[in-house]
């Protein structure tokens, strides 16, 4: 179990990296507007990509 955490963790840490190394302006540009935001609409859109992703876990485990 740890072995895939961990697994996951480190793909997780390469997708965040292609961003700032594939376009580093692109990714203060998205930085600074999302500095931007007010509160409600980052909580927003930080529930969106966690049921987003635990919906893709679960159909692909199942």
């Amino acid at each position: 179990m740890w072995q895939t955490l961990l697994l996951a963790f480190g793909l997780m840490l390469v997708l965040e990296g292609l961003l700032p190394t594939l376009n580093p302006r692109g990714y203060r540009r998205t930085l600074q507007m999302l500095l931007e935001m007010d509160d409600r609409t980052l909580r927003r859109i930080g529930l969106g990509s966690m049921i987003s992703g635990a919906l893709l876990v679960y159909v692909l485990t199942h």
